[in-house]
């Protein structure tokens, strides 16, 4: 069950699209100081489900709590940081700019230099954003969703592309957050990935939540791959 407290609280969670249901009575929460992965096929409404957390989306039924406050809210804005996939709109700005930039939207922010040495992308602090490798720009979203030393943070495929050595340095510092009492709440494809960090699993499928757990309730009969395979369907649907 949910605490109170949590940064994260989702409850009984409805969006529709036209005819598309996106989310179906979606039920989860995230606690601090743990690492709560959130899987799912694509097309399960993981994304949906950010951008109501985020005031990108408005639920049309359920209740949505983060960090104790309405989401986009100001609240809430300066205690969540957001991981994108992908972010275009950068394209144009130098590395630590974007950090600074970032940084003075928030009352006591990281300094950029030390995130950009931290992920092991100082040397390319000065790079336009569209001119880093792909593993360099994940990095990069990474700093830009701690940079505000968030309580809740949301972390999108944070190692899709990167080689091993970044891979491994960016799974310590999601222990490093957990081990400071922060919310991480991880969505990812690497069911090794899930397992290495999460202290809780929310399976979705069509809008909603399949199956639940800890790593160690989740695979007392069969690997997480194939729990997951068995609670939910291609495409999310």
């Amino acid at each position: 069950m949910p605490d109170l407290q949590d940064p994260l609280s989702l409850t009984d969670v409805h969006v529709r699209f036209g005819d598309t249901q996106a989310l179906a009575g979606l039920t989860l929460h995230a606690a601090a100081g743990q690492v709560t992965a959130v899987l799912g096929p694509n097309g399960a409404g993981k994304t949906t489900m950010v951008r109501c957390c985020t005031g990108l989306v408005t639920p049309d039924s359920g209740t949505i709590s983060i960090v104790g406050a309405v989401p986009g809210s100001p609240t809430a804005q300066a205690e969540v940081g957001v991981m994108p996939q992908a972010a275009g709109a950068w394209n144009a700005i130098r590395a630590r700019e974007l950090l600074v930039h970032l940084g003075r939207l928030h009352a006591n922010p990281h300094d950029a230099d030390e995130l950009l040495a931290l992920l092991g992308i100082a040397h390319v602090a000065k790079t336009p954003y569209r001119r880093l490798s792909g593993g360099q720009q994940q990095s990069l979203n990474l700093a830009a969703a701690l940079i505000g030393r968030p309580r809740l943070v949301f972390l999108d495929e944070p190692t899709a592309g990167l080689d091993p050595h970044v891979r491994q340095k960016v799974w310590q510092v999601i222990r490093d957050l957990r081990d400071a009492g922060v919310a991480v709440v991880l969505s990812t494809h690497l069911m090794d990935e899930a397992e290495a960090l999460a202290d809780q699993v929310w399976i979705m499928n069509a809008g909603r939540v399949t199956a639940s757990g800890t790593v160690a309730e989740l695979t007392r009969e069969a690997s997480l791959e194939q729990v997951f395979l068995a609670t939910t369907t291609p495409g999310g649907k």
